[in-house]
């Protein structure tokens, strides 16, 4: 009795099955289909019944036609077609990757009246194989160095001076405007040369204030000031063994820089509030965009701590010294973008890598990504084209004109360059750090340092 209340209501049934379900005749017609079939192709049931079933375009039927060039399909000859892989098209002519399962149907003598077939929609398995195989790609990838892309000239210099220095325990300080990778270099001589397990420990020199700074790379007991509750270690003491990377040492102030000269030259730190002496076994590395033979001579930064770190200066050229590598890296962050937020974008407009060659990059290669990353936000097609991207790029504005880069000091610079990205960003203090690549306090340390007045200088 159930199995002929079933047979009633096997349609209602069908329909539940996430799973295309598809009943041709022994001519190709289709004579059923369940509901998942239209939201797989698109089509109603009214527009496909009586149709033959090559509608969907599917592309094992070319395999699969008698030779004889009868009508009948290889499928009753055989009997079954398990698990293939396949496409078929969509009414809006897409393609969809299904997996294809098939049998002939026979009545109660034995006599074939027809064929049902099951497809299953993989396309998210599709999807997911593709990105699989974009990381294997970005696994391969040849033109990285420790993270580092660069195939120009200029970037082949850093690369060796890397590997030479990364066989020494001498400080090092990596010289460079904002965002051109400094924290890169710095991470790349630590993984060369300190061997796996170290600890490679980074402190924003100009991200904290004066008081805070010496507890950060010292520590400090407990009661050494208000707030003190227990014993801190500071960040010396957590490099233990392994490295130091000191970003943005030019903003140091006079009163730390006389305990980095000390720790320096004896190798040993106290906690603030402390006198007992804590010997330390780290490989100092700096960074800074400043000038620091302009900053010694205005009196701003301790000679003798500028010759004690700069005994291996390496200096990372700016993106508009090294444009060939642009389109390596406008591809390699392309990659990234698809693998992580699952765009279907497949590359840019001639029109496009023209543009990003022309333009001067203030905020170098971290500029480069933030707008590739605005692009593929804004892009609602397979291709980045020119009106994706960013207004000051779009628009041919560099930040930074040719004649400006040249015949004048490198705080000059800074200060034309912090002053026309705050206007390119409207005043948005916020923007302009993420412009340059920055923090916000950053941006505001800079305007209190270069005497910046967003009203004045900006007119916003």
């Amino acid at each position: 009795m159930f199995a002929q209340e079933l047979n009633k209501y096997w349609k209602t049934v069908v329909d539940t099955i996430r799973d295309v379900v598809m009943v041709v005749g022994t001519d190709g017609t289709i004579v059923f289909v369940n509901k998942a079939f239209e939201t797989m192709t698109g089509y109603r049931e009214g527009e496909v019944i009586g149709r033959p079933c090559t509608v969907l375009h599917c592309d094992i039927c070319d395999v699969a036609l008698d030779r004889k060039g009868d009508k009948w399909c290889t499928l009753f000859r055989t009997g079954r077609l398990d698990l293939r892989r396949t496409t078929v098209r969509r009414k809006d002519g897409e393609s969809v990757p299904i997996l294809k399962n098939a049998s002939i149907l026979l009545d109660l003598k034995g006599k074939v009246m027809g064929a049902v077939e099951t497809m299953t929609d993989i396309s998210e398995v599709v999807s997911k194989e593709a990105q699989i195989e974009e990381c294997r790609r970005e696994l391969r990838s040849k033109d990285g160095f420790h993270g580092i892309l660069g195939a120009s000239a200029p970037m082949r210099r850093v690369f060796d001076l890397i590997s030479s220095s990364a066989k020494s325990d001498a400080p090092v300080v990596i010289l460079g405007e904002t965002g051109t990778g400094k924290d890169l270099v710095a991470k790349a001589i630590h993984d060369i040369g300190a061997g796996e397990g170290k600890a490679f420990v980074k402190v924003n020199c100009a991200a904290l204030t004066e008081s805070l700074l010496e507890s950060e790379l010292f520590g400090h007991v407990k009661g050494a000031f208000t707030g003190a509750y227990q014993d801190r270690e500071g960040r010396f003491e957590a490099a233990q063994g392994g490295t130091i990377f000191l970003d943005e040492i030019g903003d140091l102030p006079l009163s730390s820089q006389v305990k980095l000269l000390r720790v320096l030259e004896e190798r040993t730190i106290e906690r603030v509030g402390d006198n007992k002496p804590i010997a330390v076994d780290i490989r100092i590395v700096s960074a800074t965009n400043r000038d620091l033979d302009e900053l010694v001579r205005n009196h701003s930064f301790r000679e003798d701590l500028y010759y004690r770190i700069n005994v291996i200066p390496i200096a990372v050229p700016p993106l508009r010294e090294r444009a060939e590598d642009i389109p390596l890296l406008a591809e390699s962050f392309l990659r990234k973008i698809r693998l992580s937020t699952y765009t279907t974008i497949k590359g840019l407009s001639k029109e496009v890598m023209n543009r990003l060659m022309e333009y001067r990059w203030p905020g170098n290669v971290r500029e480069l990504k933030s707008a590739l990353e605005f692009a593929a936000v804004t892009c609602g097609g397979p291709r980045i084209e020119i009106d994706h991207l960013p207004p000051r790029i779009s628009e041919g504005k560099a930040a930074v004109s040719t004649a400006a880069l040249t015949g004048r000091n490198r705080e000059e610079l800074k200060k034309e360059q912090l002053i026309e990205v705050l206007r390119q960003a409207g005043g948005n203090q916020s923007e302009a750090a993420r412009i340059l690549g920055v923090s916000r306090g950053t941006v505001w340390n800079r305007m209190k340092k270069f005497g910046v007045d967003l009203k004045r200088n900006i007119r916003v």
